[in-house]
């Protein structure tokens, strides 16, 4: 008898949450770019316009991957 896939994440309205520790630990890595990301725009832009212009394309360029990654674990 084969053991059932277990799925990574579920679908919750459009977006993925995860399911299990594999799924969970996948968001770390993750938060921590965010994070990064929003030191690393604060820190160095000299106007508001050039730290969105630094963490606006970072953030929808990650999204796009966690999102692509969790529809391929579920």
């Amino acid at each position: 008898m084969a053991t059932k896939k277990k799925k990574w994440f579920i679908k919750v309205r459009g977006s993925y949450l995860p399911n299990n520790t594999k799924g969970a630990l996948t968001y770390i890595p993750f938060l921590a770019y965010l994070i990064f990301v929003l030191i690393v725009a604060f820190n160095d832009a000299s106007t508001v316009a050039t730290a969105l212009l630094i963490i606006f394309p970072n953030f929808v360029c990650a999204g796009v991957v966690m999102n692509w990654m969790a529809s391929n674990k579920s």
